[in-house]
């Protein structure tokens, strides 16, 4: 009978610290993972902070200005001349903050050569400044804001002074001019020490 009782209680007890041990096991698999959601959480938010984003080969940092960093990304080095002609460079230069969407290479690409030649003209240069500061927007409106004001039906006022629209199509997000042309954003919340810019495919246009 002695006998039975010992067996009985090494086999309750077995019972007993499997349930504790499975119970630890599991807490300790659950911290794991809340662990490996949370350094997973901050390995993104670094990935979209600026610091790292690499454009057109070209590590974007946040200690550099927007000019500063656009002259090292081969994507946007039409972008980065056409703002040298239209002596735009110490206004990208400036404070700030801006948000630019940059135009890249293919953007461009898409234009007419002839039209492309002929804002590059001294006798255009106020035609291309217009264009450009078209792409400009006076404070930091990063993609998480864009898709908030595309939800809410909300423009933007370019530095040129005509209207942009954020617009959410298939998921992504396009900045709209004001003829209806849609541009898709290409790299988003590039950071600069003044401001941030989006790489985005297409030219937006003025009313002429």
């Amino acid at each position: 009978m002695e006998s039975h009782n010992k067996v009985t209680t090494a086999v309750i007890t077995m019972v007993i610290g499997l349930v504790i041990g499975g119970g630890i096991g599991f807490a300790i698999a659950d911290m794991n993972k809340s662990m490996n959601n949370e350094s997973s959480n901050s390995s993104q938010m670094s990935k979209n902070d600026g610091d790292g984003i690499t454009v057109g080969g070209a590590k974007m940092v946040k200690d550099k200005d927007i000019v500063d960093n656009a002259v090292n990304a081969s994507n946007v080095s039409t972008l980065v001349d056409l703002v040298k002609k239209a002596d735009l460079v110490e206004t990208l230069k400036g404070e700030g903050p801006f948000t630019v969407f940059g135009p890249n290479n293919e953007a461009f690409a898409k234009l007419p050569a002839a039209t492309v030649e002929s804002l590059q003209m001294p006798e255009n240069k106020a035609t291309l400044a217009k264009i450009l500061t078209y792409h400009v927007v006076a404070g930091t409106y990063t993609s998480a804001d864009l898709r908030v004001m595309a939800q809410n039906g909300e423009m933007l006022t370019s530095v040129e002074g005509e209207m942009l629209m954020p617009v959410m199509k298939d998921n992504m997000l396009y900045i709209q001019d004001v003829s209806g042309g849609l541009s898709k954003i290409q790299t988003s919340d590039v950071i600069s020490s003044n401001g941030v810019t989006h790489v985005v495919e297409s030219v937006l246009m003025p009313k002429s």
